[in-house]
């Protein structure tokens, strides 16, 4: 009953020794359009709110940077650390892939306060705008995950929409990777999107940054039922994986925010 996995070729563009993989163009893709959809949130607050178009322009190189050093040390902490103690140096070799959602998303967060600290913008506004424009990346990001064929599920032999991934045997099994682009990516934005157009929400900020933690960290929770664990570390207690548990603190601490947004309720600061 498998579908034929398609067999895309990972590298998109070629040129002599250099090669441009999707990957690549799927973290500069979510990147570029996370950017305009910021700014556009940006437009919609109003001209006296920070942080400005000027403020979203400015955090860029702090988030890509959040992205990429905590993605690829998080992947070393949390998933290959005997590895990368054995051979400290390829922790560089970033080109053989290898990085964490979750620890890119400590990245950005500490990337949220140190910028917002400088600035002086109000962090929660701020993250709002950011979490809102996450998961067009995170979309982007399981399609190229799927075109990789890697990240894939677990045996399905009687789903009709199953694959036989290249690297997962000969065994039909869950395309796990477009299960997260649908529900961390189009339909976590779409919860997003609806929020951030709710007047009486924006206003509460922290309330959209709670929304993207709770609901990526209970989506991601809800696939890892499908998703295949990582070989060389299984299930943990024999029950749960290591995406299920780092999803766990991030649900608690989304609720924790939404919790202080809707208690708080700290107005909107005038530009300054």
């Amino acid at each position: 009953m498998a579908l034929d996995f398609p067999n895309i070729d990972p590298v998109a563009l070629s040129l002599g020794p250099l090669e441009i993989r999707w990957y690549a163009l799927a973290y500069l893709v979510g990147i570029l359009l996370g950017w305009r959809y910021a700014l556009s949130l940006v437009k919609r607050g109003g001209k006296h709110l920070r942080p400005t178009a000027d403020d979203i322009d400015n955090f860029i190189p702090f988030a890509v940077l959040g992205v990429i050093l905590g993605g690829r040390l998080g992947y070393v902490l949390f998933y290959q650390t005997d590895l990368y103690m054995q051979d400290p140096l390829a922790i560089f070799k970033v080109w053989q892939g290898g990085m964490s959602f979750h620890g890119g998303a400590l990245g950005v967060i500490l990337a949220l306060f140190l910028f917002s600290w400088r600035q002086k913008i109000y962090l929660l506004r701020l993250s709002d705008i950011v979490c809102a424009c996450v998961p067009i990346g995170l979309f982007f990001g399981r399609i190229a995950n799927f075109v990789n064929g890697e990240l894939f599920g677990r045996p399905a032999e009687n789903v009709a929409w199953s694959f036989v991934f290249p690297w997962g045997g000969d065994v039909p099994r869950h395309p796990s990777q477009l299960y997260e682009a649908a529900l961390e990516g189009a339909v976590l934005f779409a919860i997003l999107f609806f929020m951030m157009r709710n007047e009486a929400i924006r206003a509460r900020c922290g309330i959209v940054t709670g929304a993207f933690l709770v609901g990526y960290g209970a989506f991601r929770m809800f696939i890892e039922l499908y998703r295949e664990p990582d070989s060389h570390i299984g299930l943990l207690f024999d029950y749960i994986s290591m995406g299920q548990l780092l999803s766990i603190p991030m649900v608690l601490l989304g609720v924790g925010v939404i919790v202080y947004a809707l208690v708080t309720h700290k107005p909107l600061k005038a530009k300054g």
